[in-house]
């Protein structure tokens, strides 16, 4: 059901309960029924309503009923209304209710299912990755889903904005440094001299072979470093790596077909005195503590569900992470960012409640709820039954790079998409491999595929389809298969709502078995000049919606497979 015609039935609805209750109040929605057979949409007002009104569920439905069926204006938008159970009402759409989505879909193209502009900034902060090697399929998962979440949050008209915090200060910088160095040095991982937390993986001899030449290394943000050669100065060293290794980070993120609007570094927190500048306004706040040689933020008194009160500079004057991190949110808030999520792997779990409760402490009028968080389980990566754990290139651990390499971004863009972030994955490299129906990207674009097949074996009527007459279709697959494009509107807004880019993901499955089912059920190519018209405008039109789900994704609608 189309979102206006949902609107519609809502205020006739409404009419009527005001009408029977002028003294209650209750907020009137509607849902798909569970099972197919109950109808296309259901309300449960009645049951509602019931207590406040003290009526018996069932006859107030009978009441509802009765007064919507008064209305000429219902009647052209329901076939039937029915009471089921305790007193749900189910309503049965005509055909031309159904019919009237493929009208829209042929007037809005590739933004039907999208909104206008609502003027609202919205920051999402993904991947941000430490620059000390290349990126995993963590951050594989982590920029599947930002990117999605991006392209959901533009489609309802909200202005966003992609940005990636570099965590370029810290204990893993000087691990790297010292990493490279010592290969500089003709020190092999695993010779005694080398560092007990350094970085093994074959990167950091190139990095070090680099160094060693000269080269230069210039990152997506311009950022140039040329190489000093001098294997004593690990500031040097320091600088050169990261430098490469944001390139690198930059050459996968390429490889997957997305871009950044901004990079943040948190070593700018330090030069620009932000650091400093955060904690004074902490102290001064009367929210921290001294105890023991150390400043202490009292978070258990913030209201952000911390257990216990957390270090904020350590006895040896340097900050805990979770410090950096309030400041940078204050800049996301001082730029005008009023609404900003961070995707970010289950391990940080904690930062949560403290960087709230620091953002609390500041007084600066920041809700408690700021940011918002996707908190995403880790991958478990499968291939001939064995879980894959190792990759040359970085030593430890499967890469982004990886996965692109095996299956496509396509495959990988979708599969680390469709289940719940915070619900644990099994990346099947066989799976994605297949050509088969259980294989969902494939599943997906096979039908997309299979409609331009179709098309291009009436290439005469291409400028007849937009606008054929649509009666014709009635068989119960095509009524099921309108039912689902009218849902693809709502099902985004809710999508986006609700930071679910999983339930586009599950709708073009579903969207593809309908029209797959359609397909194998009726004729498209039939003798009928006027029934041949009308289901080829319904297969354009679920080509278009395909495509649309598709691209808000990131993946790729191929006409040929």
């Amino acid at each position: 059901m189309l979102p206006g015609q949902q609107k519609q039935l809502i205020s006739h609805i409404e009419a009527v309960v005001r009408e029977l209750l002028p003294d209650v109040q209750q907020a009137i929605a509607l849902e798909r029924p569970k099972a197919a057979a109950h109808g296309d949409i259901a309300c449960n007002a009645a049951m509602q309503l019931a207590k406040a009104a003290r009526r018996n569920p069932r006859e107030l439905a009978q009441q509802i009923v009765e007064g919507l069926r008064a209305n000429p204006a219902v009647n052209a938008l329901v076939s039937a209304i029915e009471i089921a159970g305790p007193g749900f009402i189910n309503f049965r759409l005509t055909a031309a209710a159904h019919q009237a989505v493929l009208p829209a879909i042929s007037d809005e193209g590739g933004r039907f299912g999208h909104a206008e502009p609502t003027g609202r900034k919205l920051m999402v902060e993904f991947v941000s990755a430490n620059p000390t090697g290349p990126l995993h399929v963590g951050h594989a998962r982590q920029a599947a889903l930002g990117d999605a979440l991006c392209r959901l949050f533009t489609a309802q008209g909200y202005d966003v904005l992609r940005e990636f915090y570099y965590n370029d200060a810290g204990n893993q910088i000087d691990n790297l440094a010292v990493s490279v160095q010592a290969r500089a040095r003709g020190i092999e991982p695993d010779a005694p001299g080398f560092p007990a937390d350094g970085y093994k993986g074959d990167y950091i001899m190139d990095i070090a072979r680099d160094f060693l030449a000269g080269a230069t290394v210039q990152a997506a943000d311009g950022a140039s470093v040329t190489a000093s050669r001098d294997i004593d100065s690990l500031d040097d060293i320091r600088a050169f790596a990261v430098a490469y290794l944001r390139r690198e980070q930059d050459l996968d993120l390429q490889a997957f077909n997305l871009k950044f609007d901004n990079f943040y570094l948190e070593s700018s927190l330090y030069t620009s005195g932000r650091v400093e500048d955060t904690v004074k306004r902490l102290i001064a706040s009367g929210h921290t503590y001294e105890h023991e040689g150390a400043l202490w933020l009292r978070t258990t008194e913030l209201g952000t569900g911390d257990d216990k009160d957390r270090v904020m500079r350590k006895t040896d004057g340097g900050y805990t992470y979770f410090v950096p991190d309030v400041a940078y949110h204050v800049a996301k808030w001082e730029r005008g960012y009023r609404h900003a999520i961070n995707i970010q792997g289950s391990d940080h779990h904690g930062t949560v409640a403290r960087v709230r409760a620091g953002l609390q402490a500041l007084g600066l009028g920041i809700p408690d709820t700021y940011p918002s968080y996707i908190l995403h389980k880790m991958v478990k990566v499968v291939r001939d039954g064995a879980e894959v754990k190792i990759s040359k290139r970085a030593g430890s651990y499967v890469t982004m790079r990886d996965l692109i390499d095996w299956v496509g971004q396509d495959a990988v863009r979708y599969f680390l998409i469709q289940r719940r972030a915070d619900s644990e994955f099994v990346f099947d490299i066989d799976l994605a491999l297949s050509r088969s129906d259980e294989n969902p990207v494939y599943y997906i674009q096979y039908a997309h595929a299979r409609i331009c097949s179709i098309l291009a074996q009436s290439p005469e009527l291409r400028d007849a389809i937009p606008s054929a007459a649509t009666e014709a279709l009635v068989a119960p697959t095509e009524f099921a298969l309108l039912r689902r494009l009218a849902e693809f509107p709502g099902m985004l807004a809710l999508a986006a709502q609700e930071l679910a880019p999983h339930q586009l993901a599950f709708w073009l499955r579903d969207c593809a078995a309908d029209f797959h089912a359609w397909y194998n059920a009726e004729r498209v190519l039939v003798d009928d000049p006027a029934l041949r018209l009308a289901r080829l405008r319904l297969a354009d039109a679920t080509r278009r919606v395909i495509a649309n789900g598709l691209d808000l994704l990131g993946v790729s609608a191929p006409e040929r497979m």
